[in-house]
């Protein structure tokens, strides 16, 4: 069976820096740090997308944040009243 390695956030952090400096190959990063090359993509890549957040102005953050709150919001409203139709279609049929 597989054992997998947890890896700190800054230890991927730095991995994937190194990665975005392509001063070494990825299968000589993947040696040194014993990764995976296809894990060090994968970090570069979510490092890279990631990377806006920190010059995004605080108010575009919150605003993103209140927009991510709202969606939740209304997926639990859209849940609670599916479950409501649940139990009103199931007392239905046993009646």
């Amino acid at each position: 069976m597989a054992k997998y390695k947890k890896h700190s956030a800054s230890f991927k952090a730095k991995v994937a820096l190194e990665a975005l400096k392509e001063q070494k190959t990825m299968a000589e990063l993947s040696s040194e740090y014993k990764v995976a090359a296809s894990q060090i993509c994968k970090w570069k890549q979510a490092l890279l997308e990631l990377a806006e957040g920190v010059f995004a102005s605080p108010s575009k953050q919150k605003k993103s944040e209140e927009e991510r709150q709202k969606k939740e919001s209304l997926l639990y409203e859209q849940i609670g009243q599916l479950q409501v139709e649940l139990t009103w279609l199931k007392k239905k049929v046993q009646a």
